[in-house]
């Protein structure tokens, strides 16, 4: 039994679970609060692609939030890479 705890144990500690947490806004200007030297961008959250203010689905894909750049690459989302 001891083995079987250590191992889920070893197994959690190594789970992507644990991952950055993006901190995640409803508003742009409430991601600018949290970030005011970084570039505001609007992630896709199921894909982890985001994108700039200008760029076509910039805040309006159907499962997305604004969050802070540098926070989302930790993340490891990444830009589009169609401009789009």
């Amino acid at each position: 039994m001891k083995k079987i705890i250590l191992v889920l144990c070893l197994l959690l500690s190594f789970s992507p679970l644990q991952s950055f947490a993006l901190d995640q806004f409803n508003s742009e200007q409430a991601a600018q609060k949290h970030c005011p030297t970084d570039i505001v961008v609007w992630v896709n959250l199921p894909t982890g692609i985001f994108h700039y203010k200008g760029q076509r689905w910039y805040g309006i894909t159907k499962s997305g939030a604004y969050v802070c750049k540098q926070e989302a690459v930790k993340e490891g989302d990444r830009p589009s890479r169609n401009g789009q």
